[in-house]
């Protein structure tokens, strides 16, 4: 059931921090060129418990071909990553924009792995399952130690713009949707802002922080005009940019796009932003 959002209502501060997507994970890559995520059904495995907190039972990691598109997938039970740097994999699993991320050794940006490998307990993971077996496997096969700090980083702020939202409010008990069906094409279904965030900085070139005070899900759908880093890649490929229907104008960019299809205001700002220091990362260990 869904309700339209009060557009006066007061704005409350704070953003509520949510369970990180559910399907629509390209998002999480803190890249302006988001990889290929695939989740597909080998004769329909068993999903794993919702509340499961898996491990990699057996992960074989191998270097990658530096040529290798990146590509995360979750076949049945078998879960890979290939062609990533560590820089991806901490991105990924942690759901950080790049830039959130200091003190790393050169390796880890450009050195390429494929990682295979299948979840204790069986069952087929899904996608957030899968951020924490990533995590778990940075830490048991990469050493990977970090602390968390702030750093003043320019980024985009979303904010609510002068005449409030229009937005969708969302009671659906589905997981949300937000995978871009094209560049410049991105509905979006039972999500919360700071998960829109999180897509938003994986396609852009800076992290993008929540200002908008809105808690609870929405629905909304946005079309822009893209231009080289605002495409927005879908599951899959670059795509194309939708066709407007005969006779409508040309979509506005992505800014103006947010501010008069969203009531929202997207704009390059500097702000206190959470960061990843490295403490301790190692090329991995032997299979």
């Amino acid at each position: 059931m869904r309700s339209r959002l009060n557009l006066n209502r007061p704005k409350k501060a704070g953003s509520m921090l949510a369970g990180i997507l559910a399907v629509a994970l390209p998002m999480i890559l803190g890249i302006t060129d988001a990889p290929e995520l695939r989740a597909q059904a080998q004769s329909a495995p068993r999903m794993m418990a919702a509340d499961a907190d898996p491990r990699f039972e057996v992960a074989t990691i191998k270097p990658s071909d530096p040529n290798q598109r990146r590509l995360y997938s979750i076949l049945g039970t078998e879960v890979t990553a290939v062609g990533a740097t560590v820089n991806d994999l901490i991105v990924f699993a942690y759901g950080v924009h790049a830039r959130q991320i200091s003190g790393a050794p050169a390796w880890v940006e450009s050195d390429k792995f494929d990682i295979r490998g299948k979840p204790e307990g069986g069952g087929q993971p899904n996608p957030i399952q899968f951020r924490t077996m990533l995590q778990k496997l940075l830490a048991d096969r990469f050493q990977l130690a970090f602390h968390r700090d702030k750093k003043q980083l320019t980024a985009y702020a979303l904010t609510v713009g002068k005449n409030g939202p229009k937005l969708t409010r969302s009671d659906d008990a589905t997981p949300p949707t937000l995978i871009p069906r094209g560049p410049g094409n991105w509905p979006v279904r039972n999500a919360t802002m700071e998960e829109v965030v999180g897509v938003m900085q994986s396609h852009l070139d800076r992290p993008v922080v929540d200002q908008t005070g809105l808690k609870g899900r929405f629905d909304f759908q946005l079309q822009w005009t893209p231009d080289e880093t605002t495409k927005f890649a879908p599951l899959g490929g670059p795509g194309q940019p939708p066709t407007p229907p005969a006779g409508a104008d040309t979509p506005p960019d992505l800014f103006t796009a947010i501010q008069e299809q969203l009531g929202l205001k997207l704009e390059s700002t500097k702000a206190s932003t959470d960061v990843m220091v490295i403490d301790k990362v190692e090329k991995p260990s032997e299979n």
